[in-house]
């Protein structure tokens, strides 16, 4: 297509690049070498391994790897993942806690399609994992689906949470990260009026961008300064032969990768460049920050094509959920409906992707909702990534949406006389 390399150039640019890395590394390490002393092969050989290293992450999806965790009564938590329902474009997961005999507050965390994997959110999962039963939305990787799977858009999205939310039962508390606040939000008015009794019980938006007119940023700017048709030339892609979603149209998570770090630049080069230094002089090592963080920040996955633009149409563009017009096949959907499901949001003051005043204003658009079923919370200091990991997360959100679950469990059924004495004798 025009304005940009091909799928497969893209492809063959990253390879390249992992190779030159790779080779740099080898031919820098040679033993030979070391007769003759020279700092400039350290720095080769520092280049080469961080270059083979982060070209390399592009490609992989990464594992959960969930550590064990300590139970109330001292012993070690194993937990595993299992597919609770398998589709084409995603997969609900149940973390499965072993030994595990006590009821848990049941979460649905739905973790966002925009370019990362589910696994961005393992530190959520981690610290929320010993205090609840906990099912994620785990979406595939677009140029892994076959064409014959069909289309995915907003409102398959949509639904899709409305069958898991269903699945799962009204004694469910759904968390939504970032990017399917407002799809999220769609769907739990969608249940509203389709199917009462299937709505959760509590709803936590986190850094959404329920109207993002509300306060722009880098993010919806873009999403106005280009028209559908320049996006859909300049974005939109087949995959190539070498994957099972060959010919699909996809936005490729390289191009994702690349406006993520050109919204900060300065501080990627930065951080690379310390790290090449670190690596030179032995300071580095196989699981220091730097890793950690970019050997998941590096692992990218496509989009389909039809998802990315009726996002940027609907959600951006034509503020569909801010104006309260969103239709699913057809139908619109109210979001005054919402009536019995408690609503929370959580914003960063320094969130330059979903600025304050974008989640908050889902509270405005529940109608229907008394006042003491709303809540809202701003974590000062707090970036885009701190209000959902990390330090504001742990030791100030996290607090703050437990008890806002608990607040709104539903009341314990009194104790038969018959159970009374079992348990007794028990």
């Amino acid at each position: 297509m025009r304005f940009m390399a091909s799928y497969d150039m893209m492809e063959t640019i990253r390879n390249t690049n992992q190779w030159l890395g790779a080779s740099t590394l080898a031919m820098a390490s040679y033993p030979a070498f070391s007769m003759f002393p020279n700092p400039a092969l350290q720095w080769m050989s520092a280049w080469g391994e961080v270059t083979e290293r982060s070209f390399s992450r592009m490609v992989v999806k990464p594992d959960w790897n969930i550590p064990p965790f300590v139970g109330a009564n001292g012993t070690d938590r194993l937990v595993s993942e299992e597919i609770e329902i398998k589709g084409d474009f995603g997969d609900l997961l149940h973390f499965r806690v072993q030994g595990r005999t006590e009821k848990r507050r049941k979460v649905l965390l739905v973790a966002p399609m925009s370019g990362h994997y589910a696994t961005l959110l393992r530190s959520t999962v981690i610290s929320l994992l010993p205090d609840c039963d906990l099912y994620i939305t785990d979406w595939h990787n677009a140029r892994d689906i076959p064409v014959s799977a069909g289309k995915f858009d907003i409102e398959d999205y949509t639904l899709h949470l409305v069958d898991y939310m269903r699945h799962l039962g009204p004694d469910t508390h759904v968390i939504a990260v970032c990017q399917p606040a407002p799809l999220t939000l769609a769907a739990t008015a969608y249940l509203a009026e389709e199917d009462p009794s299937a709505q959760p019980r509590s709803l936590t938006l986190i850094g959404g961008p329920i109207d993002p007119s509300a306060a722009p940023t880098e993010v919806t700017d873009f999403g106005h300064s280009v028209t559908m048709g320049q996006l859909e030339e300049s974005m939109i892609q087949r995959v190539g032969f070498k994957h099972a979603g060959v010919g699909r149209k996809v936005y490729p998570g390289l191009l994702q990768l690349s406006s993520f770090i050109s919204m900060n630049a300065d501080t990627h080069k930065d951080a690379f460049m310390s790290q090449i230094q670190r690596v030179a002089k032995g300071e580095a090592h196989e699981h220091d920050k730097h890793n950690k963080f970019y050997d998941e920040y590096l692992c990218v996955m496509d989009m389909p094509a039809e998802f990315y633009l009726s996002t940027v149409d609907r959600i951006f563009k034509n503020n569909e959920i801010a104006n309260n017009e969103f239709t699913v096949a057809g139908k619109k959907v109210d979001i005054g409906k919402i009536t019995t499901v408690a609503v929370k949001t959580v914003e960063g003051s320094n969130d330059d992707i979903s600025a304050p005043g974008q989640c908050i204003a889902a509270l405005a658009l529940c109608t229907g909702l008394p006042d003491s079923k709303k809540a809202s919370h701003l974590e000062e200091g707090a970036g885009h990534y701190g209000i959902f990991a990390g330090k504001s997360w742990r030791n100030n959100i996290r607090p703050l949406v437990l008890d806002f679950i608990d607040a709104n469990e539903a009341p314990a059924e009194p104790k038969t006389k018959k159970t009374a004495n079992k348990n007794a004798a028990a």
